[in-house]
């Protein structure tokens, strides 16, 4: 017995040795206070708005949890007084080394007796802090002299307030939890300064042995109480409780803003980092989105996005990413960088372009009959949304109304290369060419992000000068302003920022776009793009109707509203002035909320004058012209009467499955006569009269002439229908496609 307890005793003298000769280079590797509370790792980041107020948590570590930390003077009485009851009743009087702890632990180990641990506040904090004792574990007495050395050097660099500070917001808890404030708010949902005294004794009985059993961690909880002169009555039923229970989630964490926090928030930017939102107007956008998707149930549509745009800076205001999880299958993605068919919000950048380029002016008439284009693929045929044609009309009229034609025909007035050369001036960033979408360019038929979108309708709101989109940085500098990084990376590279178009075209546009008279005949006069104050505006639907869209600017802000569903499933009717529009409509009067926006002045080189048209198209009216190209009475252009439908050489095949009532042809022609209506001559017989004629098809090759009223041959053109079950024969190739007359017509875009 005597030679076990020699040895011991020759063990302790020899550690006590080694504490002698420890280096003082831990020491010097200690952080300062403010250091460690800088470098605190928290688990959750903090996303807040421009002011300041909390949009978003963000969990980053799923491994373990740890809050932000919290001041000591924020922690309850109780729980303070718990800590140091449990782990180190002598805190305030020794200086990092309990020395009466240390000499009986020493003797309990000498005569083999379980003893309470030596380890003070300070010497489990230094452990917590230096890498080389944290990375060697276990509780050895070679451990514990290194973690009173530091302990010891530790005290003369931290107040004893910031020690125990320390310690409760870095030492483990149970299972991932660290700190105190994460254990009180997965325990009890409170934050470390509403904690009781029972709630307090439950979290100081962890700190020994974190992962024990509910009766050890419930007997020692008592332990804590009774040392507090308080009683434990029920205590083990309720320690029970809280363990089993599921851990709550952080108190009060806002959850508004999940796919921007995403794009912004950086792991090394601080546990809490501003951004360029606004969370009045963030909440408000995604409570306008849900509340207008759940009273379009039962149409077949449940996601949406929005996103608003400082037009001076380019300053995100809002980013709503999706509807949400209630809502949306697809919850997790972001639609605000998706890429969706745009439909006829592109005719905007269309008809500036033309304006610039001095083809037309917003009083010049266009156009509104069938048409057919040909094309690598065959014949195209646009139509407009509602299947109507409107004969000649003027621009501004052509493009407040969404109309498919006259947009088709500006196309082959630019040339598609034109068209998307423009575009991806204007940060679209188009993956193919043009000539790879061809005049179908001109109604929609690229894919482009919300994003993207809405900053180029910026640029028309800044008169033609394009900017990327800001976002906020990593770390916000010292003055508390977010830095700003952009957000394209491509764009940025290329430094396409500058002045795209024209200023006064822009200004032109964005006039008719703001025209609530303009766009009477389809939308009519009180539809949601109707505003209390100057606000431009468009509308688009996609193919099939997949995706809605309204996008328009006010002189302060450009809001950019999508509806659709991430899987690509077609809408049942739901156009963009009924889903995108409404939304987009709340979204700016908020924004606008006791100011009213001004009015855009017209740059020089704009000049308004008062014209009318030659024929009673369109009532007198105020226009604004590029300067040189006013004209006070439009004439409309003579067109020779010509074929519309069908082009020669056409192929048209029947198909079993549809009536043949249901497949007849409609003949057409361009252009009027002025002395009566025009004759249709089909193999050598006149069978009707008219500016179109619907034939039920038959079978075979066929000779088609277009006659005045005194029977004079205008244009004459061959095609061929072929029966149910017919085919190309041997060498057809080059030869138009076969198509239905249903697939001649093809399906519009409506805006």
């Amino acid at each position: 017995m005597l030679g076990r307890t020699a040895i011991r005793l020759g063990q302790v003298l020899a550690l006590a040795a080694a504490l002698a000769a420890v280096t003082p280079a831990q020491a010097n590797d200690l952080p300062s206070f403010a250091q460690a509370r800088a470098a605190h790792p928290v688990s959750d980041l903090t996303l807040l708005d421009r002011r300041g107020e909390p949009l978003q948590t963000l969990r980053l570590h799923p491994d373990r949890r740890v809050l932000p930390w919290v001041p000591l003077e924020r922690m309850s009485p109780s729980l303070l007084r718990a800590m140091l009851v449990s782990e180190d009743q002598r805190f305030y009087e020794h200086s990092g080394v309990d020395w009466s702890a240390v000499a009986a632990s020493a003797w309990g180990n000498l005569w083999n007796t379980r003893t309470r641990g030596a380890s003070t506040v300070t010497m489990q904090l230094a452990g917590l802090l230096d890498e080389d004792l944290a990375s060697r574990g276990g509780r050895s007495l070679m451990q514990k002299l290194g973690q009173a050395w530091v302990a010891g050097r530790l005290e003369k660099r931290w107040t004893k307030a910031q020690i125990l500070e320390g310690y409760l917001n870095r030492v483990p808890l149970r299972g991932e939890l660290i700190g105190v404030p994460a254990a009180a708010q997965a325990f009890f949902g409170k934050r470390p300064g509403g904690l009781d005294a029972r709630e307090s004794a439950m979290l100081a009985a962890m700190l020994r042995a974190p992962n024990a059993s509910p009766a050890v961690i419930g007997a020692r909880a008592c332990g804590v109480l009774k040392a507090m002169g308080q009683g434990c009555e029920g205590l083990s039923d309720e320690v029970g409780a809280v363990l089993r229970r599921k851990p709550l989630a952080v108190a009060d964490a806002p959850q508004w803003a999940p796919h921007f926090a995403r794009l912004a928030l950086k792991a090394d930017g601080g546990a809490v980092q501003r951004s360029t939102l606004d969370a009045a107007w963030q909440r408000g956008a995604v409570g306008s989105l849900r509340r207008h998707l759940a009273e379009l149930s039962g149409r077949q549509v449940e996601d949406g996005a929005v996103v608003v745009l400082d037009n001076a800076s380019g300053e995100i205001r809002v980013w709503v990413g999706s509807s949400g999880s209630q809502l949306s299958e697809a919850a997790q993605v972001d639609h605000v960088l998706a890429r969706r068919q745009p439909g006829s919000t592109l005719k905007p950048f269309l008809y500036e372009l033309a304006i610039e380029r001095r083809l037309i002016t917003a009083a010049s008439l266009l156009d509104d009959s069938p048409a057919q284009v040909s094309t690598a693929a065959g014949v195209y045929l646009p139509q407009n949304y509602d299947k109507h044609y409107r004969g000649w009309i003027s621009a501004r009229a052509a493009l407040g109304n969404s109309l498919n034609v006259p947009a088709v025909r500006l196309s082959l007035m630019l040339t598609p290369e034109a068209v998307f050369e423009r575009l991806n001036a204007l940060g679209l960033q188009l993956p193919e060419t043009g000539g790879f979408y061809g005049h179908s360019l001109a109604l929609g038929s690229a894919d482009v992000t919300l994003l993207a979108l809405t900053n180029a309708y910026r640029a028309l709101a800044n008169g033609g000068r394009y900017a990327e989109v800001a976002m906020p940085g990593a770390v916000a500098p010292r003055d508390g302003a977010p830095s700003m990084r952009t957000l394209t990376a491509a764009s940025a590279r290329s430094g396409r920022v500058g002045q795209v178009a024209d200023p006064r075209a822009t200004f032109v546009v964005g006039d008719i776009l703001a025209d609530n008279n303009a766009r009477a005949l389809t939308f009519g006069l009180s539809s949601a793009l109707a505003l209390p104050f100057p606000a431009s505006v468009k509308t688009g639907t996609s193919k099939d109707m997949r995706d809605n869209w309204c996008i328009g600017w006010s002189s302060r802000y450009t809001v950019g509203v999508w509806v659709g569903n991430s899987s690509g499933q077609a809408m049942q009717q739901v156009s963009g002035v009924s889903g995108a529009a409404p939304v987009w409509r709340e979204v700016m009067l908020s924004l606008h909320a006791g100011r009213v926006p001004a009015l855009a002045k017209a740059p020089t080189g704009v000049v308004q004058i008062d014209m009318r048209f030659e024929d009673p198209q369109e009532p007198p009216r105020r226009e604004w012209f590029l300067a040189g190209t006013e004209q006070p009475v439009i004439h409309r252009a003579a067109v020779t009467p010509m074929l519309a439908n069908p082009t020669d050489g056409a192929i048209y095949a029947l198909d079993p499955d549809i009536p043949p009532a249901a497949q007849r042809l409609r003949f057409a022609h361009e252009g009027r006569l002025d002395n009566g209506a025009a004759q249709w001559r089909l193999d050598g017989r006149v069978i009707g009269r008219g500016a179109t004629l619907d034939w039920l098809p038959m079978p075979g090759r066929h000779d088609l002439a277009l006659l005045d009223a005194r029977g004079r041959v205008l244009q004459q053109v061959k095609f061929e229908v072929r029966g149910a079950g017919m085919r190309t024969p041997p060498g057809g190739k080059g030869r138009p496609p076969m198509l239905t007359p249903q697939a001649a017509a093809g399906r519009p875009s409506p805006g």
